[in-house]
């Protein structure tokens, strides 16, 4: 079975911006043509590297984000390079590129450029502002888009004496290339209905600004602001702890507390299978919370007897949390179907039996180093037409000669 973009090809003009969007393409079966400039892509300088080893070919950012595709190395400064651009942009579905607005324009590679000799092309920009706002032309990194656009203010902790606190991993990148990929995808079905490319213009920083849950909205519609809580949704109201430590030290998130009837059935009998039933003095609001015919959280400020049953939830899986260790809790409670998470390493994430189970760690064999190395996997997976990791990242320019040949034909 075939990925489910098996049989598109993208051209992907990325570097940090744009990369994590065309390996999502490309893990989904899509053929990503990688452009480079002659010396490679600048993210193959960045760390960390393989055993914390700069050098050529070592840098384990860009292999994650560079999986499945393949690299073609053109200078664009050149009318062959601009020449090569174009003829691969006229036999390919999309164009995908995250150069500073008005570059594209410049050398003539834009979506003007190219929709004449493939109108059924989709083009796809990120930026980090828009191709065409005021603020297009500003310098911006990561944590300026992230800081900007509003996640960072929901992230931190109770004690607001202390600053927002930035979430690692390049979430505004992120955040970017996801709304790309979907757009792009969307793009693709408007054009199987009419058989017309478009432009897409991807702005990170409004894309962010949409990703705060309910910051934005919170502050547009009823002028109110949203705080930090540790290890919890932001709100304009601080609602109870959720991280806890268990018995043996480690730390949990109890996430979700009961909120149905049958949450507190479920409960109820958790205390009673582990023999702390008699320990729990707010039992008896359990049982009135699973005799509610329905818990209705609108009316939790007025309804004291709720807040009073709710309260009781919440204080339940604290409970139970503090007398299990931390895996016993995790898979206890996700057992029964409440929402809690065991706070793990990266590298204990990836080798929990649960992702393990779902096929998430991947074995990618890299010949040039006779080794094979353990990636992330599947962000979803497809019953009908699996996500996988096709090949291991390109090494520069290590597919020119094989793409190239093929537009001699064309050109």
């Amino acid at each position: 079975m075939n990925g489910p973009l098996q049989g598109l090809r993208l051209i992907e003009l990325c570097s940090e911006n744009g990369s994590w969007a065309g390996k999502l393409f490309a893990d989904a079966g899509c053929d990503v043509v990688k452009l480079e400039p002659p010396g490679g892509d600048v993210t193959r300088t960045y760390p960390p590297f393989l055993d914390d080893q700069p050098g050529e070919g070592r840098s384990l950012y860009f292999w994650y984000y560079n999986t499945s595709k393949r690299s073609v190395t053109i200078d664009l400064e050149t009318n062959e390079g601009r020449d090569a651009f174009k003829a691969l942009a006229a036999g390919a579905d999309f164009v995908l590129e995250d150069r500073p607005p008005g570059e594209m324009a410049r050398l003539g590679l834009d979506y003007p450029d190219l929709r004449a000799t493939n109108p059924r092309l989709i083009y796809l920009s990120i930026t980090p502002f828009g191709r065409d706002a005021p603020r297009a032309h500003e310098p911006a990194t990561d944590l300026t888009i992230f800081g900007g656009g509003g996640p960072a203010w929901n992230n931190g902790y109770d004690d607001h004496t202390l600053p927002p606190v930035r979430g690692g991993g390049g979430q505004a990148m992120h955040t970017g290339s996801h709304f790309a990929v979907m757009a792009g995808l969307v793009a693709l079905l408007h054009r199987d209905r009419t058989g017309q490319g478009q432009h897409v213009d991807v702005n990170m920083h409004a894309a962010a600004n949409v990703t705060t849950e309910a910051g934005s909205y919170t502050w547009l519609v009823a002028q109110e602001t949203v705080q930090r809580q540790t290890g919890r949704h932001a709100g304009t109201r601080q609602t109870m702890t959720s991280q806890l430590e268990c018995a043996d030290g480690r730390w949990v998130n109890t996430g979700v507390p009961p909120r149905r009837p049958d949450d507190f059935v479920r409960c109820h009998e958790w205390l009673e299978a582990e023999g702390l039933l008699e320990g729990f003095h707010a039992a008896p609001l359990l049982l009135e919370g699973a005799r509610r015919e329905r818990i209705d959280l609108s009316m939790l400020q007025e309804d004291e007897e709720l807040q009073a049953i709710f309260g009781a939830g919440r204080e339940a899986m604290a409970f139970i949390a503090s007398r299990l260790t931390a895996y016993e809790f995790f898979t206890g409670a996700q057992g029964r179907g409440f929402q809690v998470g065991i706070i793990y390493s990266p590298e204990e994430a990836i080798a929990d039996p649960q992702f393990v189970d779902r096929g998430f760690p991947t074995e990618v064999e890299h010949p040039e180093l006779g080794r094979s190395f353990t990636y992330p996997g599947a962000p979803y997976l497809f019953h009908g037409s699996p996500w996988a990791i096709s090949r291991r990242p390109p090494l520069p320019g290590e597919h020119t000669e094989e793409v190239l040949a093929q537009l001699k034909p064309t050109q």
